[in-house]
């Protein structure tokens, strides 16, 4: 078993409020992590910086093929396997299979995942602001079969597919070393929900440390820090990245159309995880 757990998730579900979280609680201290530096215990495996050595001569990420770069993939995880000082955080929007037969996610350093899932409703409106999309572009690029992010010089292309490829394959087969976690629940009940983080990992209940953790990585913390200083992970199209990170903010912005199509599109999912509209 390796060291690498994984924190996955569809693009906009969470991903960045659980490593929060993490840092805070792991360094435990008396003010919040500072967001730009939340690589202390975590890390992105699609950072390009960490494939360059792999590459020869001038030869930068941005000049390969996604097929090169999955199949550059597990190398670079295992690098961040060797240089992690015990268990290492990754953050990945991947899905949990292969590329042209390479796979994602190397098992050989892997010792387990947290998946954060959302109403798939809401993220289309996360989306759709985040990446200055229409609705209807956002709906249809969730329900791609085999879709996923451009090669860029900070970051490597990640094979994201549809909302509900992605969904399944995290969460179909039932794992000791898999935690999944609904973003609702996050918000609804932080305490035991990431009193449940703290003890897949293995951690001694500490009520203290987990109370602090959850202050200093609260919404309107992360908020508040990209307004005074900016965000490194935020996408050059972005206005924002920490925006209003509330449930059901579909019912004011999507049609009766919009609605049925995504549930057209990801119902067997939506039903899974409690996400059909009543």
């Amino acid at each position: 078993m390796g060291n690498i757990l994984w924190v996955a998730s569809y693009p906009k579900s969470g991903n960045t409020w659980v490593r929060a979280f993490l840092e805070n609680y792991i360094q435990n201290g008396d003010r919040a992590v500072d967001i730009n530096t939340m690589h202390t215990i975590s890390t992105a495996e699609s950072a390009a910086h960490r494939f360059q050595p792999h590459l020869s001569g001038d030869k930068k990420t941005t000049d390969l093929s996604l097929e090169e770069i999955c199949a550059l993939r597990p190398l670079v995880q295992a690098d961040i396997a060797r240089q992690a000082q015990g268990t290492t955080f990754v953050k990945t929007h991947n899905y949990l299979g292969t590329y042209n037969e390479h796979p994602l996610h190397n098992s050989q350093v892997t010792s387990g995942s947290i998946y954060v899932v959302r109403n798939p409703l809401d993220v289309t409106v996360s989306m759709a602001n985040y990446f200055d999309y229409s609705i209807d572009e956002t709906i249809a690029y969730m329900a791609e079969e085999m879709t996923g992010t451009p090669n860029e010089p900070e970051n490597v292309p990640q094979v994201i597919t549809s909302w509900s490829k992605h969904v399944s394959s995290w969460t179909d087969l039932a794992e000791d070393a898999k935690l999944i976690i609904r973003y609702e629940d996050l918000l609804d009940d932080p305490k035991k929900m990431f009193r449940k983080i703290e003890s897949f990992l293995g951690l001694k209940k500490d009520p203290k440390r987990l109370k602090n953790a959850i202050k200093h990585s609260s919404f309107a913390q992360l908020k508040a820090q990209e307004a005074q200083r900016g965000f490194v992970e935020k996408h050059e199209n972005a206005n924002r990245f920490f925006r209003q990170g509330q449930k059901h903010q579909w019912r004011q912005v999507l049609s009766e159309q919009q609605v049925a199509q995504i549930i057209e599109h990801h119902g067997e999912q939506m039903a899974k995880f409690n996400y059909l509209p009543k």
